[in-house]
């Protein structure tokens, strides 16, 4: 099964995701939740770069894509596009 692994720095300088496009679905680690975004408080952590890799690596993938945080229930890309109050598209 293809996979593709996207960097999506912010939470902390190494977080990724990987995708599953055969399966419409993305394991996004911390990097987003539903209505949320991870913590960028941390060591590492920057807001403007979660907000930046999210924008380019999270919603640029198919609407339909569900994702799989590291915790808390799942979204898919069209749910946070629409509605994540941390992260709006440009």
């Amino acid at each position: 099964m293809p996979m593709e692994i996207r960097h999506v720095p912010g939470h902390c300088p190494g977080n990724i995701l990987v995708y599953a496009p055969t399966l419409e679905a993305a394991f996004v680690g911390d990097g987003i939740f539903a209505g949320s975004v991870g913590r960028y408080d941390l060591p590492g952590g920057d807001f403007a770069v979660l907000e930046r890799s999210i924008r380019e690596q999270v919603y640029t993938l198919p609407e339909a894509t569900t994702l799989y945080p590291g915790h808390g229930p799942t979204t898919t890309v069209a749910a946070e596009i629409t509605g994540n109050p941390f992260v709006r598209p440009l």
